[in-house]
């Protein structure tokens, strides 16, 4: 199949021949001109010389996310979540043709998966789908139509608003719940707001005694930022106690020596020990983070410590201290107070005596 098309006055042709697409513009205003050209190229593509025209393969979803996963194979995102999501987009979308791809089949996706996930989980799906269809442009594989349609998709709106934290009580029961192995490592997150891949992957030589703090390197981090965390007392006790070897290179690891790579069933065994539900181990942070706020500690400090790249994330603890916001108001008191004391006793109390004797008040700073 063969058309032409207009972009502003300009006639463009778009054809196929054996499943490769052909599209280029005719450099024609007037549609028997534009034929002509369509004819002459559909000619030169069926003998193999078609010069400076776009050739797009046509190829399935699958083929194209083999070619991504290749891509992003030694980024840091596709050991942790994005392998997930190419598998998930595969196993979805894996056999239709990507230039079959549109608006629609992705939209009608997010509301079925919606049945089962959250909608940051789908939001994640597509946000991964929509860059395999970037770049599946820029090597050619993916038409500019198609890829139009994808970016066209919109995420849905996410609730990030759950903000669920321990108090101290629960804090220290669910520590005494704990199995051995995990004590550490939910101390370590209690006092740290480290996230649960910068423990679990935290080395020996990241943690500076001497000098009282851990560092964590840009390739650990998930914003790929440096960051240093201090090291207080507990924690000071806590990695004195810990025994481990020379030839130790992570802090947390198992009978073989080997760090872990999960703790969630662990976990959740201490979280019914304790009584708690409702809860997760990156709770943890938020715990971490909560009482940070709930002390005085300002936000800015806070995000620091966190990591966060955004203040706005930090912003979501800053309702924990009221108090604070009341103390900034009660400043106004002193202010007013002060220069209403230094109206009075300066030359200005004949006249505002005059004002209070008929009544009058003097205006408010």
């Amino acid at each position: 199949m063969s058309r032409l098309y207009k972009r502003g006055n300009v006639y463009w042709f778009d054809f196929r021949i054996k499943c490769v697409r052909y599209r280029k513009s005719t450099g024609k205003t007037k549609r028997r001109d534009a034929e002509d050209v369509l004819h002459n190229e559909r000619e030169k593509a069926k003998k193999g010389e078609c010069p400076g025209t776009k050739t797009i393969r046509d190829c399935t979803v699958a083929a194209l996310a083999s070619e991504y996963s290749k891509w992003v194979k030694f980024q840091k995102s596709y050991i942790g979540s994005k392998r997930f999501f190419i598998k998930h987009i595969v196993e979805t979308f894996g056999d239709l043709r990507v230039r079959d791809l549109n608006a629609r089949i992705v939209e009608q996706w997010q509301t079925m998966r919606l049945e089962h996930s959250k909608p940051a989980t789908v939001n994640r799906i597509t946000s991964c789908l929509r860059h395999m269809i970037t770049q599946g442009q820029k090597w050619e594989m993916v038409e500019e139509e198609t890829a139009k349609h994808i970016k066209s998709v919109k995420l849905l709106k996410e609730d990030n608003k759950r903000l669920r934290f321990l108090t101290i009580e629960e804090c220290q029961k669910l520590i005494d719940c704990c199995a051995d192995h995990l004590k550490p490592i939910v101390t370590v997150a209690l006092n740290t707001g480290m996230r649960k891949s910068e423990i679990l992957n935290l080395k020996w030589e990241q943690v500076d005694l001497e000098h009282g703090f851990i560092l964590l390197d840009e390739d650990i981090t998930k914003n790929g930022e440096r960051r240093e965390i201090p090291i207080n007392t507990t924690l000071e006790y806590l990695f004195n106690e810990i025994p481990h070897s020379i030839e130790s290179l992570y802090v947390f690891t198992d009978k073989d020596g080997n760090p872990y790579k999960e703790v969630k069933h662990s976990f959740s065994t201490a979280l019914k020990r304790a009584g708690i539900s409702n809860f997760r181990l990156h709770d943890l942070r938020h715990t971490f983070a909560s009482h940070l706020v709930m002390a005085g500690i300002d936000l800015t400090s806070v995000k620091e410590l966190l990591g966060h790249k955004d203040i706005k994330m930090t912003l979501r603890y800053a309702h924990l201290a009221p108090g604070h916001k009341r103390k900034a108001v009660q400043v106004l008191d002193r202010i007013m107070g002060k220069n209403e004391d230094d109206l009075y006793n300066g030359h200005n109390l004949g006249t505002i005596s005059k004002q209070r004797q008929h009544g009058e008040c003097p205006k408010s700073l």
